[in-house]
């Protein structure tokens, strides 16, 4: 379990916010550093207090959630953004998945996914909730012939790379795979390094809809995220 993860919470709906802010740091390793009622003061308070993860609504006032995510990704690259929001429309996942989220849950998941989410987040991981799981992998079935992966010239995954594939899909952090494969955690991210030169992807979610689109993982793997 991570300690000291700092967390903004960008949610204009007081009772909304306030709840999830005491659900959340019930377990003592999550402190909510600050709270944004509109987009403006999401991307502000990220400059200034720097959080690990934001937690992030769309229906946000003076600039939505997706403006919002935007211009902190871009002026805060490093910084983790987790969409919690009502509105699961496809067009906002496509969208926010393309700026580089980290994870996306609806406000049907409950707070102990919330928090777990936020712990895959601040250690390199994804998380979905099963319904826009079950969206990316449809989408990218959908776009790709007869549902087949992307072609990639040369590209063959070796079973030792699938099975990182799918750990790190799964938000599965270095430390817990190194562990289940039996090797060293240097040996993991050389591997995970040569993943993705391989496959020519560098970002954890960009890794996640591949896996989608192979087939690798299914809405039923968000259970596996600890």
């Amino acid at each position: 379990m991570n300690a000291g993860i700092k967390v903004l919470l960008a949610e204009d709906h007081v009772v909304v916010r306030e709840g999830l802010r005491i659900l959340i740091e019930a377990d003592g390793d999550i402190k909510v550093v600050g709270e944004a009622i509109t987009g403006r003061e999401a991307v502000s308070m990220t400059k200034q207090l720097r959080p690990d993860v934001v937690v992030m609504d769309i229906a946000m006032p003076l600039l939505n959630g997706l403006q919002a995510t935007q211009q902190i990704l871009s002026e805060s690259p490093k910084t983790k953004i987790l969409i919690l929001s009502a509105h699961a429309d496809p067009e906002y996942v496509d969208q926010l998945m393309v700026l580089g989220v980290v994870g996306y849950l609806t406000k049907q998941t409950s707070s102990e996914m919330v928090a777990r989410a936020i712990r895959a987040a601040h250690s390199g991981g994804t998380y979905f909730s099963p319904s826009i799981a079950k969206h990316l992998r449809d989408h990218y079935h959908k776009t790709l012939p007869a549902g087949r992966i992307p072609k990639r010239k040369n590209v063959r995954l070796t079973s030792r790379e699938s099975e990182l594939l799918q750990l790190i899909a799964e938000g599965h952090v270095n430390k817990q795979i190194a562990s289940d494969l039996k090797i060293s955690i240097k040996t993991v991210e050389k591997h995970r390094q040569h993943l993705m030169e391989k496959l020519n992807i560098h970002e954890i979610a960009g890794l996640t809809r591949y896996a989608i689109a192979a087939g690798v993982i299914e809405s039923s793997t968000q259970k596996t995220f600890a």
